[in-house]
């Protein structure tokens, strides 16, 4: 039998996939020591590879000085230092396409909760309000309206696929124009939001995106519209999307993902009307994190068979 690869975890997984890796792996589990860089010492430099969750510094790597391979559990690896990792010939892999499904569900309910105010009419029956003040106030429709999706990749036609459902008019706004689909293209992003009652934000995290919702985008939206983010935390200006739910700029927000997770901004906690929080769930369901982790658990047996990765994100270079 083939000798077991070392596996550092930084971050947990799912349980289940997790015992999974314990079969083909030898484990050593970094979070839950009290003493970090002791642990990192004593067996940073037996293990070959990183298992994390979006995150893994280039000064961790430093521990691990026969690293070959960075197991990130999400598609979106903007918290792995990629160059770092190149750079060191040590590949990076992450779980494309089996999440699609569930991001989109979750995107679709927080359109559904946020334009028919679900939780506010919730908060509404509880507080006694509607044996005192009457009916709710209406809300606003979702078949039919108008969406734009920031950034139209796998899990973005994941979306659209079922807006369509829902007959509503879609857009996109991206870098590049995609010729094949029947759906609008905004060159601007403002123009898109400006033209929308709905805006989606479902594209990558890191420099390039940070903040690229900032105030001038959330005031387009409009004071009916609503806003969706699904992606990462830091590509909304978290300060001031508050500022126009506030003030009345913005019709409401819902949101799964936050700048410094688990920490959520005070200006948004501050807000009870409105605004939809929940703690990066989108992929959170037993079938897709079980399936996240096969993923994985499938590319740490190509690093003990020398075969190829399943899901590289990084290209390695022979020597």
């Amino acid at each position: 039998m083939k000798n077991k690869p070392h596996v550092l975890i930084y971050a947990p997984w799912y349980e289940p996939a997790m015992d999974r890796l314990d079969e083909i792996a030898i484990t050593h589990h970094l979070y839950k020591a009290d003493n970090k860089e002791a642990f990192l010492a004593e067996h940073g430099p037996k293990c070959s590879v990183i298992g994390t969750m979006h995150y893994c510094p280039d000064s961790l790597m430093d521990a691990v000085p026969n690293l070959e391979l960075i197991l990130n559990f999400g598609v979106g690896y903007d918290g792995v230092d990629i160059p770092a990792a190149t750079k060191r010939r040590v590949t990076v892999v992450n779980t494309p396409d089996v999440l699609n499904d569930c991001v989109a569900d979750m995107a679709l309910s927080l359109i559904l909760a946020g334009r028919r105010k679900v939780l506010d009419a919730d908060r509404y029956i509880r507080s006694g309000d509607w044996e005192k003040k009457g009916n709710f106030e209406y809300v606003h429709n979702v078949h039919s309206s108008k969406i734009g999706i920031l950034g139209l990749g796998r899990i973005g036609l994941e979306i659209a696929d079922r807006c369509t459902a829902f007959k509503m008019d879609i857009a996109y706004h991206q870098r590049t124009k995609r010729p094949e689909l029947n759906f609008k293209f905004y060159e601007s992003l403002i123009d898109m939001a400006k033209d929308c009652e709905i805006l989606v934000a479902i594209i990558p995290g890191g420099k390039t995106t940070e903040k690229i919702i900032d105030e001038r985008v959330i005031e387009a939206i409009g004071p009916t519209g609503l806003l969706v983010n699904v992606a990462r935390g830091t590509v909304v200006d978290n300060e001031a999307l508050a500022r126009c739910l506030k003030d009345g700029r913005l019709g409401g927000a819902a949101l799964d993902v936050f700048p410094n997770e688990p920490s959520v901004p005070e200006s948004l906690l501050e807000i009870d009307a409105n605004l939809i929080l929940t703690p990066h769930m989108a992929s959170a369901t037993h079938l897709t994190r079980m399936r996240m982790g096969m993923i994985l658990c499938d590319n740490v047996i190509a690093l003990r068979d020398g075969t190829p990765f399943k899901t590289p994100v990084n290209s390695i270079n022979s020597k």
